[in-house]
């Protein structure tokens, strides 16, 4: 993740994620448009890189920037990185 140098940066960046903070049903969806973006990587690779990419955002200390954003999509945002981290694991240990 990118640490931002000033406060429009963290709103850039806040926008930018808030979709991993949507409900399940619009982050899967945003999950396989994802996918399809990407459907010339070969299966077992996207999965391997998607899990470990999304490992990064995990491990921070805080997805969001602005309290705003934090409040209302870190606690959502990492429950979603995580079961789909726990898939992909799964599809490709």
């Amino acid at each position: 993740p990118v640490v931002p140098r000033d406060m429009n940066q963290c709103v850039i960046i806040d926008s930018d994620l808030a979709i991993l903070g949507q409900p399940a049903p619009r982050f899967d969806e945003y999950e396989r448009q994802i996918r399809r973006e990407y459907a010339w990587v070969p299966e077992e690779i996207y999965g391997r890189k998607r899990g470990e990419f999304l490992t990064s955002f995990l491990k921070a200390e805080r997805l969001y920037w602005t309290d705003v954003c934090y409040e209302k999509y870190e606690e959502r945002a990492r429950k979603n990185l995580d079961r789909l981290v726990r898939r992909l694991g799964e599809d490709f240990p």
